[in-house]
């Protein structure tokens, strides 16, 4: 018997002798990982229990909860989640520093990862209220416009030279005079509003990272970064720098083929998401679950997910987008990464028909997205 159908029926035995179900193996493992018993969605469970996929990450917590030998799956990758009383922003100015320094870094995982859905603190930044002690600076509304406005500088200069060509200013910037503002005293609106700038900064740092190059080093410090912005998007209770932060988690597990937190996180993506009035990052963050659906050869869940984006694409886009991440995201940007979906699941006419339509559209704003999408249009028509 395969050993993925041996694992298989260990847990359906385990499950079967407490009379449990896919939901209830789903919510214990949830529970067991971070106490929240929705974490895991009752389609994983059951995929654990019919073979379709062996648990990796979750392993630990399924073999916890039906009292199983941990040692029966070898699970290199598996990652414990960090803790939750760790101070986000103490965590995030260490990686800054580390960044810095050229130090302190493994290989991202897949554990790591999902590891980050369960991290964000509400109470922080009543607490840093609470507690600030005499003698910090105050913070007010220009430090944090200086942070929106330098996260712009810095984003418009990477995407038309590369994510390489100013991450170390873009990190020194956190480290060495945002982080003085994020150790400050503040209004609980102010700091909110320091926090989600904060995010925005941090998450630029994680692109630039991954924009980089490829290497386990670059991989590492996208991840950290990108959960890192989650974690400071959710205490700034910003649902849609939360999406954005997920999605970038999500892209990066597609990059290194880690397949099903790919999708999970694609779906946390679009759960944080779904009551945004703002169709086009609605749209985005429903292209970004169909990418890792169809990247797990999910065909249904893709073309569910892919109809969903196409149908907020297609509603009137908001007169001012004002500073939203979602607002680069036009007609053709969703043409392209429609057409790459329908690519991998084999649709190669629909495929190629809305790859040139990314090309008509000609709606990227810089220079190295209309190379690329020139160029995958290209390709589709050599070898369709």
């Amino acid at each position: 018997m395969p050993r993925n159908q041996v694992i298989a029926q260990l847990i359906r035995n385990a499950c079967a002798e407490r009379g449990w179900g896919p939901t209830d193996l789903a919510r214990a493992a949830g529970r067991a990982e971070s106490g929240d018993s929705g974490r895991v969605e009752r389609q994983y469970a059951r995929r654990w229990l019919t073979g379709e996929r062996t648990p990796a990450y979750w392993w630990p917590f399924v073999a916890q909860v039906l009292d199983l030998d941990v040692h029966a799956i070898d699970v290199p990758d598996t990652y414990p989640p960090a803790d939750a009383s760790i101070d986000t922003v103490a965590s995030a100015l260490e990686l800054g520093r580390s960044d810095v320094d050229r130090r302190n870094f493994v290989t991202a995982s897949s554990g790591y990862a999902l590891a980050a859905l369960g991290l964000p603190d509400p109470d922080s930044i009543t607490r840093r209220m609470r507690n600030s002690p005499a003698g910090v600076v105050r913070v007010g509304k220009g430090e944090v416009a200086a942070v929106q406005r330098m996260v712009i500088s810095l984003g418009d200069s990477a995407a038309e030279l590369g994510g390489g060509h100013a991450r170390h200013l873009a990190v020194r910037y956190l480290t060495d005079d945002v982080a003085p503002w994020l150790n400050g005293s503040f209004t609980e609106a102010t700091g909110r509003a320091l926090f989600a700038a904060a995010s925005q900064l941090v998450h630029l740092a994680g692109w630039m990272a991954q924009d980089e190059g490829d290497t386990p080093e670059l991989h590492d410090l996208a991840q950290g970064y990108y959960a890192h912005a989650f974690r400071l998007a959710a205490e700034a209770d910003d649902p849609e720098l939360s999406a954005t932060a997920l999605r970038g988690l999500a892209v990066q597990c597609i990059d290194l083929g880690f397949r099903a937190e790919a999708v999970q996180l694609g779906e946390a993506c679009v759960e944080h998401g779904k009551n945004l009035d703002n169709a086009r990052a609605i749209a985005y963050y429903e292209a970004t679950l169909a990418t890792a659906a169809a990247q797990d050869d999910d065909r249904h869940l893709a073309t569910k997910h892919l109809a969903a984006s196409e149908t907020a694409i297609g509603r009137p886009a908001a007169a001012t987008p004002g500073d939203s991440w979602a607002a680069h995201y036009s007609p053709g940007r969703w043409a392209h990464e429609s057409g790459l979906i329908l690519s991998r699941l084999g649709d190669l006419p629909a495929a190629e028909e809305h790859l040139h339509l990314g090309v008509v559209f000609k709606c990227h704003a810089h220079i190295r997205s209309d190379a690329r999408v020139t160029a995958a249009w290209q390709d589709s028509a050599v070898f369709s």
